[in-house]
């Protein structure tokens, strides 16, 4: 499970889970990148404060560990491949990409703007292209290099939004829907040169859900939290290790002491015309009794999975 002498990449890393990963990453030896838009400030009283990233850095490095900030945007492309060059050229090389920045602008279909739309999936879905891109050009050109595979590993992350069709982020569950299809194509396309791409749909209580789960019990002091990032991180650090050489192209659901593993979708039903072609009439006479004898609410979207829990 070793992760000494790798280097990673954590995007959205200032804060919450991206936290929570980064530490989790350098706990188990990696040098670490640590990425967030997220500026210095001033505190409460005034005070100049380190920006997110700085301050994941600095506990790292006081924890022994390596670590350097990167204060970019990942869904500018430059930025995000000054992000990757950064890696190479503090650490000698890039061997882990976990991406996790994003952004909240929920609203039901019919109120959402153009605006709202375009910059969820600028930052979730083109964010996450645009690190992938360079990382994999950098993996593939070391193969050439070394005449074989080399040592990859990408995390990306979707979420249940995408699975259960949540109703008022449109602009969030397609580009975590997205997010799983750039997954599963990059794990087609970079396996050859040794690398691996899974994505995960975590659960967790953080700045950018505190909305979602207002209605969440917020456990007492000293109690665990069921929505605590770090019930997620342990699985980021199993899939960027040696010892999940063989996991790709896969999706899980994980929260609160629980990792699910999700099936690809199954055909449920198949018709064949009985003439050279389909009419809308037969059409009718296959799909219309079909459907009228399924529930009205089982569609594509698989709510079910948010109904899972530890234990459950």
């Amino acid at each position: 499970m070793s992760l000494h002498g790798r280097t990673a990449i954590v995007t959205g890393a200032g804060r919450g889970l991206g936290r929570a990963e980064a530490l989790e990453l350098a706990r188990l030896g990696a040098n670490v990148v640590v990425n967030d838009l997220g500026r210095a400030g001033r505190d409460g009283s005034g005070e100049a404060s380190a920006a997110p990233a700085e301050e994941v850095v600095a506990e790292i490095r006081a924890a022994g560990g390596q670590a350097t900030a990167h204060l970019g945007d990942v869904a500018d492309y430059e930025d995000a491949r000054g992000l990757v060059q950064l890696a190479v050229d503090t650490y000698g090389q890039l061997d882990i990409l976990v991406n996790n920045a994003g952004i909240l602008r929920d609203r039901m279909v019919f109120s959402m703007s153009e605006e709202e739309w375009d910059t969820v999936i600028r930052v979730h879905l083109k964010g996450h292209f645009n690190t992938v891109h360079f990382a994999s050009v950098h993996w593939r050109e070391r193969s050439k290099a070394a005449g074989g595979p080399v040592y990859g590993r990408i995390v990306n992350t979707s979420s249940e939004a995408f699975l259960a069709g949540s109703a008022g982020q449109p602009n969030y569950a397609a580009a975590k829907g997205g997010i799983v299809g750039l997954t599963t194509s990059t794990a087609a396309a970079l396996g050859k040169y040794g690398v691996t791409a899974n994505v995960i749909c975590p659960r967790a209580r953080t700045r950018m859900t505190e909305d979602v789960f207002a209605g969440f019990e917020v456990p007492a002091e000293g109690d665990l939290d069921r929505l605590a990032p770090e019930h997620v991180s342990p699985l980021v650090g199993y899939l960027a290790s040696p010892s999940a050489a063989h996991v790709n192209g896969q999706c899980f659901v994980v929260h609160g002491g629980m990792v699910a593993v999700l099936e690809r979708p199954k055909v449920a039903a198949k018709f064949d015309t009985g003439k050279d072609r389909f009419s809308v009439a037969e059409l009718d006479e296959l799909l219309t009794p079909y459907y009228e004898g399924r529930p009205p609410n089982e569609t594509f979207a698989a709510v079910e999975v948010l109904g899972l829990k530890h234990g459950g």
